[in-house]
């Protein structure tokens, strides 16, 4: 495979995603003659394109790995962590919720709840929170596109909203109330950072190429995060109903050491998540995590 190929590299339409990969899109860094032709789609679809392996380089939840794991491999750079925050559940402000946990887990079991895919991260973190052994069944649910999740709570289409992306941040202005920061219960529960996206690439590069594909998306991290105005400048025409100040923070909750490398931390993360997962009936294997090296 000549390393002159354009590469097909998906990511998410937000702030964080177009930081990480500014020098890319901007011809900042040498890309070893490599080309990247870059797609923008929500997350869910990024999940379900990679289940028909369609993209050479993709954005994934690490949900969706449970199910590509066959045909992708983990790169060690490109990780969305929450280290104590996460996706959360609002509802429109002046709705009353019970704050003791049990309580708030048999309230949050009758509502109607709007979540951005189902191969989302923050789907099976929602189901790892309610999991309980005499109740099987899913929470009540309807699928929704990330960014029209606020406007269906507004709309009375759902009653509680779990949101992702920049909406952790915007919520408030919105109208909304946090019920649950589910990043925040996982740390709690584990000690862990919430393990939420990652970057996989096909199995059908050899792994020379794997590996120098990884060193150019790391520069390109590493070139954001070393240019840091100019890099949250570029992501702006993606930063929904932030301004500057606010998508900085957004961008730094999401593009960081952990963005570089997992580490072994991130790496224990993942087994954790998907382990109980696995666990609780969620995913239907045990998945063997393979990382680019």
């Amino acid at each position: 495979m000549a390393s002159s190929q354009t590469l097909s590299l998906g990511h998410s339409p937000d702030p964080d995603d177009a930081f990480m990969f500014y020098a890319l899109a901007e011809h900042k860094i040498d890309t070893r003659g490599w080309n990247f032709e870059h797609t923008l789609q929500d997350i869910q679809t990024l999940n379900e394109r990679a289940t028909r392996s369609e993209l050479a380089i993709s954005a994934i939840s690490i949900h969706a790995y449970a199910f590509v794991s066959d045909r992708y491999a983990l790169l060690p750079c490109g990780a969305s962590m929450g280290d104590g925050y996460g996706p959360m559940l609002v509802v429109k402000r002046g709705v009353e919720f019970p704050t003791e946990a049990q309580a708030l887990k048999a309230w949050l079991r009758e509502r109607l709840i709007a979540v951005p895919g189902l191969m989302t991260s923050a789907w099976l973190s929602l189901q790892l929170y309610l999991a309980d052994p005499s109740h099987h069944a899913p929470p009540a649910h309807i699928v929704v596109p990330f960014d029209e999740i606020f406007p269906a709570v507004l709309e009375g289409k759902a009653e509680v909203g779990l949101i992702i992306h920049e909406g952790q941040l915007t919520y408030r202005q919105e109208g909304f109330e946090k019920v649950l920061d589910l990043g925040q219960w996982w740390k709690a529960e584990t000690g862990l950072p919430l393990p939420l996206g990652g970057n996989v690439i096909r199995k059908d590069f050899s792994l020379a190429e794997r590996s120098e594909i990884n060193l150019v998306l790391r520069e390109s991290i590493e070139y954001g995060l070393q240019h840091r105005k100019a890099g949250v400048a570029h992501a702006m025409p993606l930063a929904r109903g932030m301004d500057e100040t606010l998508a900085d923070e957004f961008i730094g909750m999401y593009v960081n050491d952990y963005t570089l490398d997992y580490g072994d931390t991130g790496r224990a993360a993942i087994r954790e998540f998907l382990g109980r997962a696995h666990a609780a009936g969620l995913i239907p294997e045990i998945v063997n995590l393979e990382f680019v090296v």
